[in-house]
């Protein structure tokens, strides 16, 4: 059976937004439906998504920040716009940040469907998505979704933050986590103070995978952090 795919959807439009959720869950995706940019890049963050469609025009943060800010953290999981305008110098901005489709409003929700099903064949190259309920980070197996690591004397409970600054470092896995991107995801702001409590969820998260030798999560001097795992 295949696994039923999630997709955040951002979109201010009330009516519209409750309309796309609502069919698309017909078709049998889990949807999740943020009313902003910023809260969709926080759901995003915290969540595990297979497809993101972001409108353009939002409050708080536009559809096209919105995606850049994505793939600092995710390059990979598919973006399609949907937009009000249709000129080529905007298109050509989605593809630029990161776009994998365009839709220009109004459109049929049938052929919002297929291009996502098109777009995912695509990319999954007609094999199911990684089990996301269970990672391995070395030998420690780790599922996201309830924060749990499977450690050899005990299981811990990741705190909500210890858990969303986790999964951020599985994501970018062996790549570079932008610090100032992670701040946003997790505090909401890049400042300071906000700054000083990451460190403190770096180093918990240090002390807890220590138990596998081969885990390191470096700093990169000015950029961010790295997780890795010597040998894969």
């Amino acid at each position: 059976m295949s696994k039923q795919k999630s997709i955040l959807l951002a979109e201010d439009d009330e009516n519209l937004g409750q309309l796309l959720q609502t069919f698309l869950k017909s078709k049998g995706y889990n949807v999740e439906l943020a009313r902003n940019g910023k809260q969709a890049y926080e759901r995003f963050a915290d969540g595990h998504f297979d497809f993101c469609i972001f409108d353009v025009m939002m409050p708080e943060m536009d559809g096209f920040t919105l995606a850049k800010e994505v793939r600092q953290i995710d390059p990979k999981t598919p973006i399609l716009f949907l937009t009000a305008k249709s000129m080529k110098e905007d298109k050509l901005e989605g593809f630029n940040r990161g776009a994998d489709d365009y839709m220009t409003k109004p459109f049929m929700m049938e052929e919002l469907v297929a291009r996502v099903q098109a777009i995912l064949r695509r990319v999954n190259g007609g094999e199911e998505n990684e089990d996301e309920e269970m990672q391995l980070i070395g030998h420690i197996k780790y599922e996201p979704v309830s924060r749990i690591l499977h450690l050899r004397e005990e299981d811990k409970k990741l705190t909500t933050k210890e858990g969303q600054l986790l999964n951020l470092l599985c994501k970018t896995r062996h790549d570079v986590l932008d610090r100032q991107a992670a701040l946003r995801a997790i505090w909401g702001d890049d400042n300071y103070f906000n700054g000083r409590s990451m460190d403190v969820y770096i180093a918990k998260l240090r002390k807890l995978l220590k138990e596998d030798e081969r885990i390191e999560i470096l700093n990169v001097h000015g950029k961010g952090f790295k997780l890795i795992v010597h040998g894969e």
